[in-house]
């Protein structure tokens, strides 16, 4: 078993224009203050990491990671999540997913999966170069639009699907290996990776590429009305990233899990600060601790009611509260004896 690391958090949702929220040293005594370790990092915000030199300089990421560390607090993982959406977009959402890209590849979807796909491999060598042996990433889409299958689906068009999604993360894959760091897939509805049966179809699809991991984000599931808990028991081997987020599913006669195309507060499942959902986080954490799950446990703040600053405030406390320090004795040592083969034989009546 081993004891889950944190409290941490993920940047991405506190990024603003305003103090402290607007610079790396901000962010990270913000961050230390409230009683974080580590943070999770998102890439596509240059002013907290230029993924560019990171790729390229060793000193720069030792610089970067002590500015770091002179806060107390750890690097988790960095994130490519905009950056791998863009791995694999269908055309329908060209429009709305060119928003992830920079200026001079929109409008041109080839050389936007060029784009990603090397930036992605940049965020690969810089975590090495960081010590970081985990990263955090979205999969991207080509058959979410045939999630609900009408009109019924062609024969062999999921299997094309995945093929086609393999194909393009696999040379990333392999770069990946090359570093020694996985890639950390979280698990999300719009990505082709949003469930364990569509986890394995991909996985499959890679030749069971040893990279291929899960980002653990159980509010997803509960939008889904999937089984968070026993997923863990599926898949807790490929788990080596930790999102910790609540959520809470409440339809009604006349919505469910597709939302009625409502904006988040009025949906019937909804993101939840931490402890506000229906998320049973005791037993997350005891199973994930029982499997030995290396992981940082990584606050993502999404919720349509609280305030993203109250809910840092909380959630540190609140993953404290629920890290298990993992036991290295059995309770009832104290009633063992020393014995011997002889010994044995004779309790067994031999």
């Amino acid at each position: 078993m081993k004891t889950i690391k944190g409290p941490a958090v993920f940047l991405a949702q506190f990024v603003d224009s305003q103090p402290p929220f607007n610079s790396l040293d901000g962010l990270c005594k913000w961050a230390s203050d409230l009683g974080y370790k580590g943070i999770q990092i998102p890439t596509w915000e240059s002013f907290l990491i230029d993924l560019d030199k990171a790729a390229e300089s060793q000193d720069y990421c030792d610089e970067l990671k002590g500015k770091i560390n002179s806060y107390g607090l750890e690097i988790t993982e960095l994130s490519t999540h905009l950056q791998g959406q863009l791995v694999a977009v269908h055309p329908a959402y060209d429009i709305m997913f060119d928003n992830f890209a920079p200026d001079a590849v929109k409008n041109n979807p080839k050389a936007r999966k060029e784009w990603a796909v090397e930036t992605v491999k940049k965020a690969a060598t810089a975590s090495r170069r960081l010590g970081i042996s985990a990263h955090a990433t979205f999969s991207g889409s080509l058959l979410w639009h045939t999630a609900h299958p009408w009109p019924q689906r062609p024969p062999g068009l999921v299997e094309m699907g995945f093929g086609e999604l393999a194909k393009r993360w696999t040379p990333i894959l392999d770069h990946f290996d090359k570093e020694g760091v996985d890639v950390c897939y979280e698990i999300h509805p719009g990505e082709d990776l949003h469930d364990g049966d569509t986890f394995e179809r991909f996985l499959e699809a890679t030749g069971n590429h040893k990279r291929v991991n899960i980002l653990y984000d159980p509010s997803h599931f509960v939008l889904q009305q999937l089984d968070y808990i026993a997923y863990i028991d599926h898949y807790h081997e490929f788990i080596k990233s930790f999102h910790v987020k609540d959520s809470e599913f409440n339809p009604t006669g006349k919505k469910g899990a597709f939302g009625g195309y409502n904006d988040w507060g009025d949906r019937a499942g909804r993101y939840r600060s931490l402890g506000d959902g229906q998320i049973d986080f005791k037993t997350i954490f005891s199973k994930l601790t029982q499997y030995g799950c290396d992981v940082w446990a990584v606050m993502e703040w999404e919720c349509c009611i609280k305030s993203p600053e109250q809910g840092a405030r909380e959630g540190a406390k609140f993953i404290q509260d629920h890290i298990i320090e993992a036991t290295t004795k059995t309770f009832d040592d104290f009633a063992g004896a020393s014995t011997d083969e002889e010994k044995l034989k004779k309790i067994l009546g031999l």
